[in-house]
């Protein structure tokens, strides 16, 4: 609970006591490659700190898995919409290695921002993360070539690179595959 607990002193400030009732609420949850955090079609009622392992956060098109985005140790990982809003998921959230994770559910999370205001402070600084990252990887989508996505992604988290299946790296980055192949070769 160590990395938990310094990922929130990374963003905020905060007394002994708030940190210990922030901490209290999160449970331990271990899963396994393969196993899913959560499926598609279901209300999201948990959001997830990594503490070790690699989730990936994907959905099917066309029969085509398109991976959005991997979550990796020290980050949290939910469907934001549907956790807050309570509505239909879209997203299968899924251990490409096994995991250790910290979860909080709705009830308490929400419970956590009407008594903890650090907790309310933290959690508007990960919604501002979550919309920074989207931002960021739709003007790259937009603007960049995927030898600069690569290049960028290499650069930020090159462990995914030692630990994630290159297929769902390539599909992060709107690439095959096979150029994720050609630009690794080049670079």
């Amino acid at each position: 609970m160590e990395k938990l607990k310094n990922c929130i002193l990374s963003q905020i400030t905060i007394e002994k006591n708030s940190m210990d009732t922030i901490l209290s609420v999160f449970e331990p949850l271990e899963i396994t490659k393969g196993e899913f955090f959560l499926k598609s079609g279901r209300v999201c009622r948990h959001m997830a700190f990594i503490e070790s392992g690699y989730l990936r956060m994907y959905d099917i098109a066309d029969g085509k898995e398109i991976t959005l985005w991997i979550g990796s140790s020290d980050k949290f990982i939910t469907s934001l919409s549907s956790f807050i809003f309570q509505t239909t998921n879209n997203w299968n959230i899924q251990a490409i290695t096994d995991c250790k994770l910290y979860v909080i559910n709705r009830e308490n999370h929400f419970k956590l921002n009407k008594t903890v205001p650090k907790w309310l402070e933290f959690d508007n600084m990960l919604l501002a993360h979550s919309f920074a990252l989207l931002e960021k990887n739709m003007f790259a989508q937009l603007h960049t070539t995927a030898k600069q996505r690569f290049r960028s992604l290499l650069s930020e988290e090159p462990d995914l690179f030692k630990n994630v299946p290159l297929q769902y790296i390539a599909s992060m980055l709107g690439i095959t595959p096979e150029s994720l192949s050609r630009l690794r070769r080049i670079n």
